[in-house]
């Protein structure tokens, strides 16, 4: 069954487990898929699977995703961009896990920078899913340069694999990937390093293992080839991240040590609390409110607004520009959820938009 979507002709640079999926995300919405990768086996192998059409590229592909690992995501973009300098059609993203040093290193307003926080233990074309970004948060991080046109077919294309996408600035995605997914992965790594050591003089240990320590380090799994230039490019906010833990730990070793049963219930009560809280990954809102927003016709105005909603977790479910025949003004036509209405209105007042707020459902 092919998904709702504009079909045309897509370009997937990279083909490891994400770039796979997104080829076949692509071909299942009715897009024509050409595929590259560094490693002619791995692209082979794409071709044999179905993941994508051809391995040729072409200029003709009016959307490219870049899908390498993050050193060569800038370089691989700004080559595509730059050999199609004239082509106001192309649209360029990528699925990296750092972004501000690839958006500062892409001057370009047909680029947009994008990461699905989405993934598996799985590996290349063989581990490739249509479904992996369904229900999935896939941050797009738009720029005061980025074409709104540009950003606007990116958002649709990802939206019709049934990801939920959130606007951020790039330092502002960076430091919270840290916390949510770098340090997690750096957790595990070094939980399963412990076990693992340990069981050399326990050989029983790794028999034991139960479901929440297989919870904790499933990501350990994954392929280590991608980490050391996530962790390299995004060193600062990590390591803010990780003294963090490394404090609470203390603190979790002083409750132990004292014997301090009060702040150890508190701690295991506030984390559970917050665990229950998380959101559902296929989120279903009871209502949603349509925000029409007149705006100026200038650059950077559609990326002020998301990005000022993706700070609020304020998700945007549908998105539609509406340009005005006459003057300098359009239209900007937001489906957000509606209880977050109320905090959306003062954030756009402040900033000096007269929002208007209609009920859908």
């Amino acid at each position: 069954m092919t998904r709702s979507g504009a079909a045309g002709r897509a370009e997937v640079v990279g083909l490891g487990l994400i770039g796979s999926s997104v080829a076949l995300a692509l071909r299942a919405s009715g897009w024509h898929v050409s595929g590259r990768d560094l490693d002619d086996a791995r692209v082979r192998r794409a071709l044999e699977l179905g993941v994508v059409d051809r391995s040729a590229t072409g200029p003709e592909a009016s959307l490219v995703f870049v899908a390498t690992p993050v050193a060569e995501i800038a370089g691989v973009a700004r080559g595509v961009l730059e050999a199609r300098a004239g082509d106001a059609g192309l649209v360029v993203t990528d699925v990296g896990g750092v972004k501000s040093g690839v958006v500062a290193a892409i001057d370009d307003p047909r680029f947009v920078g994008g990461h699905p926080m989405a993934g598996s233990e799985q590996e290349g074309p063989d581990g490739a899913d249509p479904d992996l970004f369904a229900g999935a948060t896939w941050v797009l991080t738009p720029t005061k340069s980025t074409d709104p046109g540009a950003f606007q077919r990116v958002r649709t294309v990802i939206s019709s694999f049934g990801a939920d996408v959130v606007e951020l600035e790039p330092a502002r995605h960076d430091a919270l990937v840290a916390i949510v997914s770098h340090l997690p992965h750096l957790a595990a790594a070094n939980l399963m390093s412990l076990a693992a050591d340990a069981s050399a003089e326990h050989a029983v240990l790794l028999r034991l293992a139960a479901g929440g320590f297989r919870d904790m380090t499933r990501i350990a799994a994954g392929d280590p080839r991608i980490w050391p230039d996530i962790f390299r490019d995004n060193a600062p906010a990590v390591l803010d991240a990780l003294d963090d833990l490394r404090a609470r730990l203390d603190e979790a070793r002083r409750i132990l040590v004292e014997q301090d049963r009060g702040a150890l219930v508190s701690l295991l009560e506030r984390a559970r609390v917050a665990r229950r809280n998380l959101p559902p990954r296929v989120p279903r809102p009871e209502s949603v409110v349509e925000c029409r927003l007149p705006v100026p016709d200038r650059p950077g105005v559609l990326a002020e607004v998301t990005t000022v909603l993706g700070a609020l977790g304020a998700n945007i479910r549908d998105l539609e520009i509406a340009h005005s025949a006459e003057g300098e003004r359009g239209v900007l036509v937001l489906v957000i959820d509606a209880d977050a209405a109320d905090v959306v209105r003062s954030a756009l007042v402040e900033r000096g938009y007269r929002p208007s707020f209609s009920r859908l459902g």
